[in-house]
């Protein structure tokens, strides 16, 4: 595993919460990309884009599941009959490790990093859930290409 320590910025997003199963996740992410291209607000070309998962998908009820589909912003949200509104992602220490191809496999590199890396590391958690920089933007990229930072928050 390559995992850097970074001092990740404090970072203004518009979000989207999507709350059901998580295969449905990408129907909320279509509902953000078509908030980003109407509004003009966030835009892909420019924005950094994050996910932020608030349960683990292999251990919430799909009822129950909850992730922030989130874009990188420097101005207010406006009023929008999109659901979407303004998150800040906390500045602080982040262990770092970046995931390549499809996100539905990211699971694949999270769990080493918290079973192994994270108990011999001397770390500990900082109480804000793990989030993704997705690096690639779909459909130009393909899924089996796709890069994703995984950030965890550290003391």
């Amino acid at each position: 595993m390559q995992i850097r320590i970074v001092d990740f910025a404090e970072t203004h997003v518009a979000a989207l919460i999507h709350q059901g199963a998580p295969g449905l996740v990408s129907e909320s992410v279509a509902r953000f990309r078509q908030w980003r291209i109407q509004s003009g607000q966030s835009p892909v070309a420019s924005s950094r884009t994050f996910g932020i998962p608030y349960d683990n998908p292999d251990t919430t009820p799909a009822h129950a599941f909850r992730f922030a589909v989130c874009g990188e912003m420097d101005e207010a949200v406006q009023p929008n009959d999109f659901g979407v509104h303004e998150r800040v992602i906390p500045a602080g220490r982040c262990a770092v490790i970046r995931h390549t191809g499809s996100p539905d496999y990211i699971g694949e590199t999270i769990y080493p990093l918290y079973r192994d890396w994270l108990p011999s590391s001397n770390e500990e958690l900082r109480d804000h859930p793990l989030f993704f920089h997705y690096l690639s933007v779909y459909p130009e990229t393909p899924l089996e290409q796709w890069q994703t930072d995984i950030y965890v928050p550290l003391k």
